[in-house]
């Protein structure tokens, strides 16, 4: 197959997990034999064609006000400019249209749309290719991609997310099959009224980290649990919820928590947090954190997509804390690789700590079970095997559509 792969970004822009998955994908395809290209914005105008792992890839310059990567946070009305321009932005579509007639590609498989819009579909279809949309996170209902407002997951659509997105549903049928990296994800946008009609199909992420057998464990001090957080340290994520949650409770344990974000916000989670119980280690290579803790906790306040950190903790053979939103559930199974909670519920986290604090006997056996129930996440070829038969299928009926499409019965020919 020929395939084009279209995305917001692609390393070394990456503005999520997303843009690694694809970059791994991407070159799992190219590694079986199919011939892969793929095409990103970029900050500089034009397109612009590089390799990347030996995999072409074509940056075309972003026409927007201004580009997403940008050190700086750019102020609200900037922000709000921005999305409006993306709700259909046109002016992208010249540069899709160029790489289009350039790959002459056999398949179009969309990744995240930010940037391009959703006139990306119909520049596509103008050429005659199929298209995959391939879902990661909520951008088709929310320009933030999150569904998170005022400390909480939307249960509805706000004035300005219905404003922004009010053409998008009808157009989505545009697409040849869609899939969803969580049954969640595509059962939450399916009933929005999308995709009416289009084949649809979940195919989890793959972690891109092998983990390990827990054998490199370091052992804790005599009788400390050691909780951990790695992630963004925003407020969506739920670490300031955790660290409210972890000192309300008389436990001999640590907290560790790993990433960065916003200098502000994490400002506020240092004040708030007890330096001899709490430690912030900033960015740290998963194997690295993994060996210092025993129990993960991902406290999301929102509902993520998928979760992928929390396949990554059980890759490690570590419990999983985490809310019952979102993707999480269809990752931590409650009693078997760890604990949910639930976000409502705010001292429900705090139980759940003190569970795993007090039982080492559930924490060894949730411990020896976390690989195990995470192993079809764990395989790249699992995962490529089922883009690949989904791709096959799709171009096997628009071959046939095409097929019969010249085939005109001989009674029309003779009227």
């Amino acid at each position: 197959m020929k395939l084009l792969f279209l995305n917001s970004f692609y390393p070394p822009h990456v503005g999520g997990g997303a843009e690694l998955i694809l970059q791994r994908s991407v070159e799992g395809f190219q590694q079986r034999g199919h011939d892969v290209a793929v095409l990103v914005t970029g900050p500089e105008q034009g397109v612009h064609e590089e390799t990347v792992n030996d995999v072409r890839v074509y940056r075309a310059g972003l026409k927007n006000f201004y580009w997403p990567l940008t050190q700086q946070r750019p102020g609200p009305l900037a922000r709000f400019g921005w999305h409006f321009r993306d709700q259909y932005n046109s002016a992208m579509r010249p540069p899709l249209r160029q790489v289009l007639q350039r790959e002459k590609p056999d398949l179009v498989v969309c990744h995240n749309l930010s940037g391009w819009s959703v006139a990306a579909w119909d520049e596509i279809r103008a050429s005659g290719v199929p298209i995959v949309q391939v879902l990661h996170d909520m951008y088709l209902l929310c320009p933030k991609n999150t569904l998170f407002k005022k400390g909480q997951s939307c249960q509805k659509l706000c004035g300005s997310c219905a404003a922004l997105r009010r053409p998008h549903a009808e157009q989505s049928a545009k697409v040849d099959a869609v899939v969803g990296v969580s049954r969640y994800l595509l059962d939450t946008i399916v009933n929005k009224g999308y995709f009416g009609g289009v084949p649809r199909q979940v195919i989890h992420n793959a972690s891109l980290i092998a983990g390990s057998n827990g054998e490199t464990s370091t052992p804790s001090p005599e009788g400390v649990v050691r909780f951990g957080y790695m992630g963004t340290l925003s407020e969506n994520k739920g670490v300031g919820w955790l660290i409210e949650q972890f000192q309300r409770l008389s436990l001999n344990a640590t907290l560790t928590i790993a990433g960065k974000g916003q200098l502000d916000y994490e400002t506020q989670l240092k004040a708030m947090a007890d330096p001899h119980k709490v430690s912030f280690v900033g960015y740290q290579k998963p194997e690295d954190f993994y060996r210092n803790i025993d129990v993960f906790v991902a406290p999301s306040l929102w509902a993520e997509p998928f979760g992928m950190v929390a396949v990554e903790a059980c890759a490690f053979q570590k419990p999983v804390i985490a809310t019952r939103m979102g993707g999480l559930p269809e990752i931590v199974r409650d009693g078997v690789n760890g604990l949910l909670c639930n976000a409502d519920d705010r001292d429900s986290l705090g139980r759940a700590l003190q569970c795993l604090h007090d039982d080492a006997e559930l924490r060894q056996r949730l411990s020896l079970l976390s690989r195990t129930a995470v192993a079809d996440l764990l395989s790249m070829d699992t995962m490529l095997d089922q883009y690949q038969a989904l791709f096959e299928d799709v171009l096997g009926k628009a071959q046939h559509g095409a097929a019969k499409q010249l085939h005109v019965p001989h009674t029309q020919l003779s009227n």
